[in-house]
């Protein structure tokens, strides 16, 4: 059979039998709704998405409906077909390898005038961006051969070598060599003194964490940030219990120096270091008792 009935209400019935040819296209247009010696087709917004997802256009649809139907198309359902069609597509994806930037858009068209970039397969999608479907390491090369003097850079800009003896990780200290203009002594003695460190630095956290295991305050975020500035002011130290973007619950030691932005700031208790939590991941929050906040120093560890 080569033909359907199509009614108002977005569907369409084939009475008998359909040609492979007909029924390969209706079950790309439209879901079967029912079937038995009369099987029913239903048009909805995510059949005709798919049928645009192959290729086709709403004129497309519009002509197979037409050739294909013994009734007139409805009106309600051209409507759909043409709403649909006016938003597919508006949002647009494709698989890239790597990017090109550049501010300087002649420079671009330079490029893309070149023979090598058909070879490169690269493409503009902006006036400053073009992309490529080969690695970024292939493309520079042939850059380079052209002519061209191209940088690989990291996501926060910075160049860096992809070279095959370019530098992938921080070199590692040696005893002797210098850290941030200081010579960094990595000797027996000093490493074993900050192993000592780290597990008296251990011990104060759980003695931290039964010192402040009955005050937590569940707050939420209103009350955590103003529980955050309070101790701001005042110069206080803070147990503060928090979730990663793992799910992980974790927990920190902070005298805070500063709350906004989303995030607290504040010298970790234990070592010093400065650290940054997000304000939506805290989950509860505690004042340390004074006596309780200060880690030992080297002498202490010593001793």
């Amino acid at each position: 059979m080569e033909e359907i009935l199509l009614q108002a209400d977005l569907t369409a019935v084939a009475p008998g039998r359909l040609s492979a040819d007909l029924a390969h296209e209706l079950a790309i247009l439209a879901e079967v709704e029912s079937a038995g010696g009369a099987t029913v087709y239903r048009f909805t917004e995510r059949s005709l998405r798919r049928a645009l997802d192959t290729g086709r256009t709403a004129d497309d649809v519009r002509a197979i409906l037409e050739a294909r139907s013994r009734t007139p198309v409805p009106q309600t359902l051209t409507y759909l077909v043409d709403d649909v069609a006016r938003r597919h597509g508006r949002l647009r994806g494709g698989a890239v390898s790597c990017f090109l930037r550049s501010d300087d858009e002649v420079l671009l068209s330079e490029v893309l005038a070149h023979s090598a970039a058909e070879e490169l397969g690269l493409r503009r999608i902006a006036p400053t961006v073009m992309v490529s479907s080969l690695p970024l390491a292939e493309v520079l090369d042939g850059l380079r051969a052209a002519g061209f003097s191209p940088a690989a850079e990291d996501a926060g800009g910075a160049v860096v070598d992809l070279g095959p003896k370019g530098r992938r990780t921080e070199p590692r200290l040696r005893r002797g060599t210098r850290d941030a203009g200081r010579v960094v002594d990595r000797s027996p003695t000093n490493r074993a003194e900050e192993l000592v460190e780290r597990l008296r630095a251990g011990d104060r956290l759980a003695g931290v964490r039964d010192s402040v295991a009955g005050r937590r305050e569940l707050t939420g975020a209103t009350g955590n940030l103003a529980s955050l500035q309070e101790a701001v002011r005042e110069g206080r130290t803070v147990w503060i219990g928090y979730v990663d973007a793992h799910g992980v619950a974790g927990d920190r030691v902070l005298a805070p120096v500063s709350v906004g932005g989303g995030y607290v700031e504040g010298r970790d208790a234990l070592d010093g270091e400065l650290r940054r939590i997000q304000l939506h991941r805290i989950t509860s929050i505690a004042p340390v008792d004074a006596g309780a906040e200060q880690p030992a120093g080297r002498d202490q560890a010593r001793g």
